[in-house]
């Protein structure tokens, strides 16, 4: 019997079963199902909301941008939230906020409205992701961490690409630009839905079972809050290079092929949808595989390079958008898996919940630049179906951060395997 088995039975608890913690698992996924969509529901929008609000691409990039401006600094206080009272209480707070902020969005053709819900939204949804973090290291910290959560991150994906497909199968809505934004109101029902039911289930499990000890921790002085290693910032900077290619590409990415690849607006939704169709499909597989082998530095060195060609095969070649799409896909399912579970094991896990949140942050702070750059820059080039060229300087933009993540992939690798590895490489999971 093991030191944690002992301890377990000495106070009446056994360690959960391995069905209840994939259904804890499930509750916590439907929940986050329903706030990825809401990230994603202004892509398919913005060709819509060009023609009959006579938006911009800059204004659509700041609907984009409203989202993640906030959490920037939100995210912080978010963390230390979650740290002091739990995955549980969380989740009901952030996915309330994620209702409400769709609900505020669909209520007015103004711009200064719709970015006002996106800022709920964006408060709501990043901090929910974050306390579901938290929620399966407290789940799975003895084992299949990274398979969880990557089990998690293909339902967020089916999220994304519910949002992404959505004037695919759901077209009738799309002759109107409110009706996707009242679809998404229903997506956030089932957001709060999946909150709820995580309550239940770990509220139970609490009683029952010897969970993983994480949070209701963090730093006792202020300037110690954002003392971490070296790894935990050269992942934060890999996610924020990495994920700056990935998200405002899909914010402008069926209006770069309908007008610059003349496709279809349903064949650009699906072209679209390919990189959280990829993610969702192979994300538990990378995560079994880290968890398995380790090497979690190169996985993300592995998938960041696949970024690279992307931007400038679309831009310049003749080569089917199917196939660096298909590129991108992989990337997003290969560094994902591997990256956000990996900061659990750099840092203390008693701070799990701001750590997440400064790694979020950052984040936010890169996808807020990249959303008002590329925005800018097609206004600039006047990008459009009479000038698709105008795309092109964006497409470089894109390239510049995605060769950025490799670079800072490199740095980690070279870390991890000298003398102050944090065991990205080797820690393993043990199954239970």
């Amino acid at each position: 019997m093991t030191d944690t088995q002992a301890r377990s039975v000495a106070i009446g608890k056994t360690l959960p079963t391995a069905r209840y913690r994939w259904a804890v698992l499930l509750a916590m996924s439907v929940a986050v199902y329903g706030s990825y969509y809401a990230f994603d529901a202004i892509g398919p929008l913005a060709p819509l909301l060009s023609r009959q609000l006579h938006f911009t691409d800059s204004q659509i990039g700041l609907l984009q941008a409203s989202y993640s401006l906030p959490n920037i600094f939100v995210l912080l206080a978010a963390g230390l939230v979650i740290d002091r009272i739990g995955a549980k209480k969380s989740m009901m707070l952030f996915s309330a906020l994620v209702f409400a902020g769709l609900v505020v969005t669909a209520l007015s053709p103004r711009i200064g409205v719709m970015a006002s819900g996106r800022v709920i939204t964006g408060i709501g949804a990043e901090s929910l992701a974050m306390a579901t973090h938290v929620a399966i290291a407290r789940w799975f910290l003895r084992g299949e961490l990274s398979l969880a959560f990557g089990i998690r991150t293909s339902v967020c994906r089916l999220g994304s690409l519910s949002a992404q497909t959505s004037p695919a199968w759901a077209a009738a809505a799309y002759a109107y630009w409110r009706w996707p934004l009242l679809m998404a109101i229903g997506f956030g029902g089932v957001c709060v839905a999946g909150a709820v039911l995580f309550w239940i289930l770990d509220s139970r499990g609490e009683r029952r079972y010897e969970l993983g000890a994480v949070g209701h921790g963090g730093a006792d002085r202020f300037h110690d809050l954002f003392v971490f290693n070296r790894s935990f910032w050269l992942l934060a900077a890999l996610c924020v290079a990495f994920y700056g290619c990935i998200f405002p590409f899909q914010t402008f990415g069926q209006k770069f092929l309908i007008e610059a690849r003349q496709a279809t607006p349903q064949a650009a939704s699906l072209l679209v949808g390919m990189e959280p169709m990829f993610s969702l499909l192979f994300m538990p597989f990378f995560g079994h595989l880290v968890d398995r082998y380790g090497n979690r530095s190169l996985f993300m060195l592995l998938g960041s390079s696949l970024l690279v060609p992307v931007f400038l095969v679309l831009a310049w070649t003749d080569v089917p958008p199917i196939v660096p799409m298909a590129l991108m896909g992989v990337a997003f399912a290969m560094v994902p898996a591997v990256l956000w579970m990996s900061v659990v094991l750099v840092v203390d896990r008693s701070r799990l919940g701001f750590a997440s949140a400064v790694v979020d942050a950052i984040q936010q702070i890169g996808l807020v630049g990249m959303n008002l750059l590329i925005g800018w820059s097609n206004d600039r080039w006047l990008a459009g179906p009479a000038n698709p060229a105008g795309y092109r300087p964006g497409m470089w933009i894109f390239t510049a951060f995605a060769l950025l993540a490799v670079c800072c992939a490199i740095a980690l690798r070279r870390v991890e395997t000298g003398p102050r590895a944090q065991g990205l490489e080797t820690i393993r999971a043990h199954r239970h």
